[in-house]
């Protein structure tokens, strides 16, 4: 045997932060978690606001669209001014809806200031209407009518004029009753009466109905179609509207449908028309 004594070996244990796998796992543990968490609030935003409100949204976050077409100078969304106030619609360009014009900012023509043929790609060819329809849905950074009450309305340009399409939503009529406003409608009459006083245009009112199914013994939609559009004249009026600028108040009871069902409550609707001068 030999003397020398027997060699010792030393094993150095290499630990590892975090466990075997070290801490990378938490890192991609909390990307999913926060990727997830952004993915269930955007199904949240697309399950919970309307198209008009998505819309708004998405030309929020697009920075080539101009927030406020007023640059500089005036604090808010609107450059300094409310939409209430009465120069407003001269100072962005579309002037002479106003009955009091200031001497800072004059109205100088029916549709417009008196040198638009001389502005730039921003403001030519403007349609004076488009400015009221945008104060509606919003697009101007404030919306005259609420999000409770978009649900209930629908605007669009066509060659007549500018429509505001108010009709019924489930377990929210405009009518109580044959021919008493909700507070709904009254609310809807309040916003665009607010809106059409910044205009001289005329105006239209156009009652629509569902329709009654066979078996009902009478069939009153003609009439009660007319007296529902007389009854959003009166709300109109009411609100500072002048009588004079109602043209005509019609009944079309249910002969211009909106849904495939004649029967749907959609077909329950009134359209206000801002009337184009040249008609």
């Amino acid at each position: 045997m030999s003397d020398q004594p027997a060699p010792i070996i030393i094993r150095r244990k290499k630990v590892i932060a975090g466990g075997h796998h070290g801490g990378a796992w938490k890192v991609a543990y909390a990307d999913f978690v926060t990727a997830m968490m952004a993915f269930f609030l955007l199904m949240w935003l697309l399950g919970a606001t309307t198209e008009k409100q998505r819309k708004g949204i998405a030309d929020y976050f697009n920075p080539t669209i101009p927030v406020n077409k007023v640059s500089g100078g005036g604090e808010g969304a609107f450059g300094g001014d409310s939409v209430f106030t009465q120069n407003t619609l001269a100072k962005n360009g579309t002037g002479a809806g106003v009955t009091m014009p200031t001497a800072t900012t004059p109205s100088k023509g029916a549709n417009g200031d008196a040198d638009d043929d001389s502005d730039g790609a921003d403001g030519a060819g403007k349609d004076p209407l488009a400015e009221l329809k945008d104060m509606l849905a919003g697009k101007g950074g404030e919306s005259m009518v609420s999000d409770l009450l978009s649900r209930h309305v629908v605007t669009r340009l066509t060659d007549e004029g500018l429509i505001v399409e108010v009709f019924d939503i489930p377990g929210a009529p405009l009518f109580v009753g044959p021919t008493t406003p909700s507070p709904v409608l009254q609310s809807v009459a309040r916003a665009v009466g607010e809106v059409f006083q910044l205009a001289s245009n005329d105006i239209a009112v156009q009652g629509h109905m569902a329709s009654v199914p066979l078996a009902a013994r009478e069939n009153p939609v003609w009439s009660r179609s007319a007296e529902r559009a007389d009854v959003v004249r009166q709300l109109l009026t009411g609100e500072g509207l002048r009588p004079e600028r109602m043209q005509r108040v019609t009944g079309f009871a249910d002969r211009k449908p909106v849904s495939e069902d004649p029967l749907s409550i959609r077909n329950n609707r009134i359209e206000i028309i801002l009337l184009r001068n040249n008609l």
